[in-house]
């Protein structure tokens, strides 16, 4: 199965442009599954909840998810990507997963990164995973990476691969998604932004590599920090249906559940 990150640059507030650029960045190269960044569509500086409220859409009936999901049913892929969704009165901080039969399922963040508490609800959706035929897909978010229980959770419910959009701004997270693979025997797609959002006298900026992890710790692919940038591996998803280390330990039977203190 090949899989791709999609490294983008975002225009704050420029919905229809950021759609159909990565649409552009999507043809550029074929891939089974792609993974774009986490709020792809609108940008990531909100400056309140009204502000990323009047950029929320619903899922998946709102235009960004209809116009990606279009894409997935006419290259007969999967998409997962990252947006601002409404569901009622509540915004969430979301990704959602379409393929060549079009929506299948949605995440909202669960951790939520300094002012994300501000614009957005906690997110109200367990970690879940998807049986998409040939490998079973979980989605995460950007800042969920820095809690092991959130791969750990996808991991046991049987997830082959994790989505993982993301605006990463820490220099973390690149480094530890090794460890996160390893201890999990798990691939993950890590795509994230370039570029900076301003917002007159606030500014954040993105760290960029983007990288495709193996279930050994293997640095399968690993972008710049500075240019937009598409890439494709080919993995095998039984590689990381392996949990054996050696002939006596096997990542998860050897787990002591009943002797940790939580």
């Amino acid at each position: 199965m090949r899989v791709a990150f999609v490294q983008m640059y975002c225009d704050f507030g420029q919905v229809e442009r950021n759609v159909l650029h990565a649409l552009e960045l999507l043809q550029s190269k074929d891939a089974d599954l792609y993974v774009l960044p986490e709020l792809f569509n609108t940008g990531y500086l909100f400056k309140d909840r009204d502000e990323s409220a009047s950029f929320a859409e619903p899922i998946p009936d709102g235009p960004t998810c209809k116009a990606l999901t279009n894409f997935a049913k006419q290259k007969q892929c999967y998409i997962s990507a990252g947006l601002p969704e409404l569901s009622g009165e509540n915004v969430y901080n979301s990704s959602f997963l379409s393929g060549p039969d079009g929506f299948i399922s949605v995440y909202r963040k669960i951790h939520l990164f300094n002012k994300e508490k501000i614009c957005f609800d906690q997110g109200d959706i367990p970690f879940s995973v998807q049986d998409i035929g040939e490998i079973k897909v979980g989605m995460m978010i950007c800042f969920d990476w820095i809690f092991p229980e959130s791969m750990r959770s996808l991991a046991l419910q049987g997830a082959d691969l994790i989505c993982h959009s993301a605006n990463l701004v820490m220099p973390y997270c690149q480094n530890a998604m090794v460890t996160r693979c390893l201890e999990n025997s798990v691939y993950a797609v890590t795509a994230n932004r370039i570029g900076s959002d301003v917002r007159g006298e606030l500014s954040v900026d993105f760290t960029g590599t983007s990288q495709i992890t193996g279930p050994r710790g293997e640095i399968l692919v690993r972008s710049s920090d500075s240019r937009e940038d598409v890439q494709v591996v080919e993995i095998d998803p039984e590689k990381a249906r392996n949990k054996q280390l050696n002939p006596l330990n096997n990542l998860f039977t050897d787990r002591h559940p009943d002797m940790y203190t939580l």
